[in-house]
């Protein structure tokens, strides 16, 4: 009996009820864990590049799924810079012949990387955000995934 009872106070609390104009909507949720295992530059968390040179990621998903890159650069901006399909395992971002070469402005780049379980949607992150939380809680919603991960990195360029 304590048993069921817990599995059912388990199982409500991943519920969510969401009363719109059109009507009362009720969505389930269940979460067993992180998607994103590992998210890195390639010279580690906090690495140091230079002008001109390539920076690439190394992604670790636990799960296949949509992942989106978003970069803020030292002067505030934030921006969209790529989106996958991706297989569960290690990647290394951008595949194939594809780069990210370094450009200006100098200093910290923060570089987050978004997993959801479907496509994500055409919604542009691009701009100068007092909230990037909140911003980043609007994609996510209009992307209407059941399952989400976020994990964050940075560099520094010179």
């Amino acid at each position: 009996m304590r048993l069921g009872l817990l599995l059912l106070t388990g199982l409500l609390s991943a519920c969510t009820l969401v009363v719109e104009p059109a009507g009362l909507s009720l969505t389930y949720r269940l979460d067993f864990g992180r998607a994103i295992l590992r998210f890195e530059p390639d010279r580690g968390p906090g690495g140091v590049y230079y002008l001109g040179e390539e920076v690439r990621f190394l992604l670790t998903l636990a799960e296949p799924g949509w992942v989106a890159l978003f970069v803020e650069d030292p002067d505030g901006r934030t921006y969209g810079l790529d989106r996958f399909y991706l297989a569960r395992g290690t990647h290394v971002l951008p595949p194939g012949a594809y780069r990210y070469t370094l450009v200006p402005p100098r200093g910290l780049h923060r570089v987050w990387a978004v997993y959801t379980d479907q496509a994500p949607t055409t919604l542009r992150l691009e701009g100068i955000y007092r909230d990037f939380e909140g911003v980043l809680r609007l994609y996510l919603e209009a992307s209407q995934a059941r399952r989400h991960d976020r994990a964050e990195t940075f560099f520094y360029l010179r």
